[in-house]
């Protein structure tokens, strides 16, 4: 009785509770998810540089960001709806980094054209859907699908903003995933590492975590169970969030 007491309390509603943090979601179109957790945890953690955050959303991944480096590692989180990056301004306000992570609302192709920063890691969880069928708001379409975020013009602009031996990491439904590889590669990119990941070990692989450069070079690709045959957490996946997740 006492530890669910102490989880009720611990819990916040319209957000996320982690470990070290807590992200309210409740503005943003597109809420706190595994895929923007996997990319966190996932993408290579930087000693010092620079970080840019494209279409940060609430903030997540720039948060897992930060609690993983050190104090010289500074994280820009670009959103284009304002509404979003009001909420990930106030996540980064409310979290122990406050002063590395700095919230820009804006249009990255504006970002890109203006900043003269360059980034040894760029992140992304973009949109990937074609436009389609309706949503029940702006917001919500501008998270989902790419017609106000092409996969080209999103490769473009890290393709600028990134330093010379920096990385480009992305999260993709593996329906888009080969088309967004062949893009990449048209544009002068290189997949350097690959994470295929399945919810269970009998099931067909659902998404991709990319990590592409510049220099050229060989593909590390790995794979990733998310749960077990009972249910529960994997140990794989248990090692990689153990970090962030409250109840690991």
């Amino acid at each position: 009785m006492h530890q669910h007491a102490a989880r009720a309390q611990t819990l916040r509603r319209n957000g996320f509770t982690f470990k070290q943090f807590f992200v309210a979601h409740d503005r943003c179109a597109m809420k706190v998810g595994t895929d923007a957790i996997l990319l966190g945890a996932w993408s290579a953690a930087l000693q010092n540089g620079r970080v840019l955050d494209i279409g940060c959303g609430s903030g997540i991944i720039s948060l897992m960001l930060a609690q993983r480096s050190p104090d010289a590692v500074i994280i820009d989180a670009v959103e284009l709806e304002t509404e979003a990056s009001m909420q990930a301004q106030e996540n980064r306000l409310a979290s122990p980094w406050a002063s590395r992570i700095v919230v820009v609302n804006a249009d990255i192709v504006n970002f890109a054209a203006q900043t003269t920063s360059r980034y040894a890691l760029i992140v992304s969880n973009p949109p990937y859907f074609p436009p389609g069928s309706a949503c029940r708001t702006q917001e919500l379409s501008t998270a989902r699908y790419t017609e106000s975020l092409s996969h080209e013009t999103l490769l473009h602009c890290a393709a600028m903003l990134l330093a010379p031996e920096g990385c480009f990491c992305v999260v993709l439904p593996i329906s888009v995933a080969s088309d967004f590889c062949t893009t990449a590669c048209h544009q002068g990119w290189w997949v350097r590492q690959r994470l295929v990941v399945r919810e269970k070990a009998d099931g067909k692989p659902h998404r991709q975590l990319l990590a592409l450069s510049k220099q050229a070079g060989a593909c590390d690709t790995q794979a990733l169970i998310v749960r077990a045959d009972d249910g529960s957490y994997s140990c794989d996946f248990r090692a990689l969030t153990n970090d962030f997740y409250l109840f690991m």
